[in-house]
């Protein structure tokens, strides 16, 4: 196979010439119960799934006669398929050579309870304890983290009785309650915390670190404290170091760092002491707010009291400022660091480097760099990802592929970070096709894409209407078994609508319903625009409806692609109904939609209508945008009322946004057209030639024939010179035109001129 490394180098070289149910705590005590309650909403018809066991072909499964345990697992583990892994895994067992141990079986159970049944898992079980191993708590540690990702943990406390044969005790159940909240399934929690409580099982300090440690992550501060009071109801028990740590980590995640020193406070007086592991968690609250002094001053305290601060501490400190801006002071860090005999690691290191390309100082990054392997402390992918990544945030995609050289010749392989980096850099500098080979060597060196690798090229792909491409890679992301991602799919969608292709758009959003994928407001916004688009608004409609039904609420967006349909086909009683709905759905109008009912007015005929709702949107304190003026700007020039649309045009200047380009041709157009004072058309052209717009030329014509027929030829002499300088013509297309003017053949000179322009918009698009 050829090396990945010089691969990447090779490809790379082309860029240059570079309330749960509300459970109260049933314990008899004088004290009123503490209740533990966190809200979640729960799925009470989730089903669990169902592996068929009989594989659909016959595989050989090769062991040699006296296989081991790492020789099977390394069989199991190459099984692309769960009735593969079940047929290699029966025949395995069924061998008189088999003698496995209790890690291969814990290993065993958690591979199947990704996605087995229950059923799967009681055979392996039975098999377990007929080859004589006794389950344990591990096993059944393994069985609740390899469960978690169902709604229901009645099965599993059924297994471990029945088929492991363990009791309920608290040891147990601080397994199974601390593994659903490192899964961070907290809505299971309450469930398991109440059985525990109704079977009489007793609670101990670990099991109220872990219920405090859910509710901080629930961001319930207030109940946790409830709960840390709680517990010298329960025989007297009292929080220690960690329930205190864990309480203060809850404040810092919340942004409070002085709710945290409170509790610090709170520790002292429970005579609990600081150990290293709350002294970081504290420097980690002072650091993210930017508060170093009192960091700096915490640690002094604390040495004092005879607890030094270690390498974690520091680097805690460091990481902190650099990724609040404070760089410099992170530097200063690393100076103390040193003077007390502690050197920076890859950590301290690698915090600096993300901080100075954070903060765009990549020449000082890079020192840092040299810095390091100059200190004999090896850089690491993640080093050289966090500077290959700012780079290609910066476009400079030749200094990152230079930095991908060095990682390889330092023996380092990109990883998919590396490489995700990198396509994505090359596909935002219109580099695709060099990306898609190297997302083609990437797959052949092993490096297996994930779900952002094919987003970065599903999202380039239809940003260039290759939606043939995009779909193919669609197909290959689900067929590798890649995490399905909403943002892939609302991509396609956008991309087939934006091309008229909207029903391979619905199949697309009928599909994500089929394989599991959760569909977005985004998804439905993004289907109901391109089905308005392509005057399907009946099906829009009832896609809104079906929208509501999926618990998603229509948003300005939802709302917005309706209403333009209405008012592009002039039904302005429809779209007038569409606004009301919104505000009586508690959505408030924005000014896209007023924009597009004012239009929607002006285009039915209705200017006095779109004058006064401009008003009365002005009145509200909204600044409006262009979308909204020119239309009202042209109905009153439309309406031979030049005086109170150039009025209009001034006010916009004065109170809402800038004018764009089209206000100022639309006016130009209307004072041309109006038959006005043709010196204020004069004017108005010179003040759109300062400002860089160059006017409308057919109308610049009309003007030009009323110059003439008043014989101010010169005015339009001088007019046509000042184009030419704002269009940027050479010097021989100016002298051409310019003879023309001498000679007095002005048609000769707007022809010529309107020639000039029209070339060069052709080139610019």
């Amino acid at each position: 196979m050829l090396d990945v490394c010089n691969i990447v180098s090779m490809k790379l070289s082309q860029l240059h010439p570079h309330p749960f149910p509300r459970i109260s705590n049933p314990h008899h005590h004088s004290t009123p119960p503490f209740t533990f309650s966190i809200s979640f909403s729960s799925n009470s018809n989730f089903k669990f799934p169902t592996l068929c066991t009989t594989p659909s072909s016959t595989t050989h499964h090769p062991l040699p006669p006296n296989f081991t345990s790492s020789q099977l697992l390394h069989l199991l583990r190459s099984q692309n398929d769960q009735p593969s892994f079940i047929q290699a895994f029966q025949s395995a067992s069924n061998h008189p050579n088999f003698n496995p141990n209790s890690s291969f079986y814990n290993e065993i159970l958690l591979h199947l309870t990704q996605s087995s049944s229950f059923d799967s898992i009681t055979t392996v079980l039975k098999q377990m304890k007929s080859s004589g191993f006794i389950p344990n708590a591990n096993t059944f540690a393994t069985l609740i983290h390899g469960f978690t990702h169902f709604q229901e943990i009645e099965q599993v406390l059924h297994i471990m009785k029945s088929e492991l044969g363990l009791n309920s005790d608290t040891q147990l159940y601080n397994l199974a309650l601390n593994a659903l909240v490192e899964d961070n399934k907290l809505k299971l929690i309450e469930m398991l915390h109440s059985k525990m409580v109704s079977e009489g099982v007793p609670l101990d300090v670990s099991t109220f670190n872990i219920l405090i440690k859910a509710l901080c992550k629930a961001h319930q501060l207030r109940p946790a404290i409830l709960m840390l009071e709680d517990m010298a109801n329960h025989g007297g028990l009292k929080p220690n170091e960690k329930t205190f740590t864990i309480l203060m980590q809850g404040f810092i995640e919340e942004g409070d760092l002085n709710g945290a020193l409170r509790i610090r406070n709170q520790m002292a007086g429970y005579g609990c002491l600081l150990t290293h592991v709350s002294v970081n968690v504290l420097v980690n609250g002072f650091s993210k707010e930017g508060r170093v002094e009192e960091a700096l001053r915490f640690i002094h305290g604390v040495s004092e009291e005879g607890l030094l601060p270690n390498q974690v501490t520091y680097n805690t400190l460091v990481k902190g400022l650099c990724r609040n801006g404070n760089v410099n002071d992170a530097l200063k860090i690393v100076d103390f660091m040193t003077e007390n005999g502690l050197d920076p690691d890859l950590y301290t290191y690698n915090s600096l480097i993300s901080g100075m390309c954070r903060s765009g100082e990549f020449d000082k990054a890079k020192e840092i760099l040299q810095q390091m392997i100059l200190r004999d402390c090896s850089p690491n992918t993640v080093t050289y990802n966090t500077l290959i990544s700012a780079l290609c945030k910066e476009n400079e995609i030749e200094a990152a592929t230079e930095l991908v050289r060095t990682l390889v010749s330092k023996g380092m392989l990109p990883d998919v970070c590396t490489f995700n980096t990198l396509i994505q850099g090359l596909c935002l500098t219109k580099k695709r096709e060099i990306a898609v080979e190297l997302f083609e060597d990437m797959k052949k060196n092993g490096c297996q894409p994930d779900e952002f690798t094919y987003s970065i090229l599903i999202d380039s792909l239809c940003s260039e209407r290759r939606l043939k491409e995009a779909l193919m890679l669609l197909k290959e992301m689900e067929l590798n078994g890649c995490a399905r991602n909403v943002v892939v799919y609302n991509t396609l969608i956008d991309g087939l609508c934006k091309s008229r292709r909207v029903e391979e758009a619905e199949e697309i959003f009928d599909q994500m319903e089929l394989l599991g994928v959760s569909r977005s407001s985004v998804t439905y916004n993004t289907l109901i625009d391109g089905l308005c688009r392509n005057k399907r608004v009946e099906e829009a409609s009832q896609l809104m409806d079906q929208m509501i039904m999926a618990g998603l609420k229509p948003d300005k967006f939802t709302y917005n692609s309706l209403l333009t349909y209405f008012c592009r086909v002039g039904n302005i009683e429809k779209a007038a109904d569409i606004v009301q709905t919104m505000n009586s759905n508690g959505c408030e109008p924005d000014i896209v939609t007023y924009g597009t009912l004012i239009g929607g007015l002006c285009k039915a005929g209705r200017g006095e209508v779109a004058s006064k709702l401009l008003r009365s949107v002005e009145m509200k304190g909204i600044i409006l945008t262009p979308h909204a003026y020119n239309p009202v700007i042209r109905s009153l020039f439309i309406r031979k009322r030049p005086k109170e649309g150039m009025r209009l045009f001034r006010e916009m200047i004065e109170k809402s946004n800038p004018p764009d380009v089209i206000t100022y041709k639309i006016v130009f157009r209307g004072l041309c057209n109006s038959g006005g004072p043709i010196q204020e058309a004069v004017d108005f052209t010179v003040e759109m030639l300062e400002k860089g717009i160059l006017p409308e030329f057919q109308s610049f014509v009309f003007l030009a024939e009323g110059l003439c027929s008043l014989s101010m030829e010169d005015t339009l002499i001088q007019l046509i010179n000042l184009v030419m300088e704002r269009a940027k013509l050479s010097e021989r297309e100016s002298s051409m035109i310019r003879g023309f003017l001498k000679i007095r053949k002005f048609n000769d000179a707007l022809a010529n001129l309107g020639g000039i322009l029209d070339r060069q918009m052709s080139r610019r698009y």
